[in-house]
């Protein structure tokens, strides 16, 4: 069902599946977000894990009754490519920041950040910087760090599970990065400049996968306004959505029967044969598919936890 619109304006789209979205830089995520929206004249849309103004790359944004399952990509673990300016510390640990420092990088080569790269391998503890959209007593940190002022954030456990230096050429080295929910990249850029003894900060980060998407399978703003252009009828645009359950893959799935889809629909917990015995799963009907994401219970039985409509 369309949203009613004032008069004049193309009633908004009550679609359902996730873009895979290519960021351009230079724009925030929320933008990003709102020209898909706009595009698609979706009623509902929200994205699943913010990249900076300065960041490129894989950014899931789910349409309609996709956006129940958002928790799930936001916990996801992201893989990055990141490029650090070694010699150079910034008030924010990225390109747009101010210099607040220049250090020398003589004798800094491979054999040397391979031997930093190692410490920060695993779980490690990072304090998140001030720039950051987290909130300390209901304001945002960067809004804060605007004003000049910067208050003590306590440190968070990460996991990197895998950073590899890919590229080494003068003052920029470049390395990929798969780690978990919450790493700051600017941190462990800051951090590895800090533990090489030169500095560095963020110049250039893209992000190549969130969950069980990659960056190869997405489309730009550019792609989606082309089509837009071209006037093409509404099931060939939305053939850039995949369905919700694509984010799940990595969840068991559990088949019920129409008397038990129609028992969790209600909010009623149902028993399954052969069931897992704990965690979430992808519940499915038969005729139907995905109808949402249930939890086992301690009595085995599988309570509904998202349910699709």
């Amino acid at each position: 069902m369309s949203k009613r619109e004032p008069s004049g304006r193309e009633p908004r789209r009550d679609i359902t599946g996730i873009l895979l979205l290519d960021k351009p830089g230079g724009m925030s995520s929320n933008a990003a977000l709102q020209a898909a929206k706009r595009a698609f004249n979706a009623v509902k849309a929200g994205h699943t894990g913010s990249l900076d103004v300065l960041a490129t790359g894989l950014l899931p944004i789910c349409f309609g009754e996709a956006t129940k399952i958002s928790a799930f990509l936001l916990d996801a673990d992201k893989s990055y490519l990141a490029d650090i300016r070694l010699g150079i510390e910034t008030n924010t640990g990225d390109a747009e920041g101010q210099i607040t420092r220049e250090l020398p990088i003589a004798g800094i080569d491979g054999a040397r950040i391979d031997d930093a790269l190692e410490a920060f391998r695993g779980e490690i503890q990072q304090v998140p910087p001030m720039h950051s959209a987290l909130k300390r007593d209901g304001k945002r940190l960067y809004k804060l760090a605007h004003q000049g002022i910067e208050i003590e954030r306590d440190p968070r456990t990460v996991t990197i599970k895998r950073l590899e230096r890919k590229h080494l050429a003068g003052e920029h080295l470049t390395i990929e990065v798969d780690c978990t929910k919450g790493t700051y990249i600017r941190t462990l850029a800051e951090d590895i400049g800090k533990a090489l003894g030169c500095g560095a900060h963020i110049s250039a980060l893209r992000r190549l996968r969130s969950g069980p998407f990659a960056l190869a399978d997405a489309t730009t703003l550019a792609d989606i306004q082309a089509l837009r252009e071209r006037a093409v009828a509404d099931a060939e645009f939305d053939a850039l959505l995949i369905p919700p359950d694509t984010a799940l893959v990595d969840l068991p799935d559990v088949h019920l029967s129409d008397e038990g889809a129609f028992s969790v629909t209600r909010g009623q917990a149902v028993r399954v044969t052969d069931a897992p015995r704990a965690g979430y799963v992808r519940l499915y009907r038969s005729g139907r598919g995905f109808i949402g994401i249930g939890t086992v219970l301690d009595d085995g039985r599988i309570a509904p936890r998202r349910m699709m409509r």
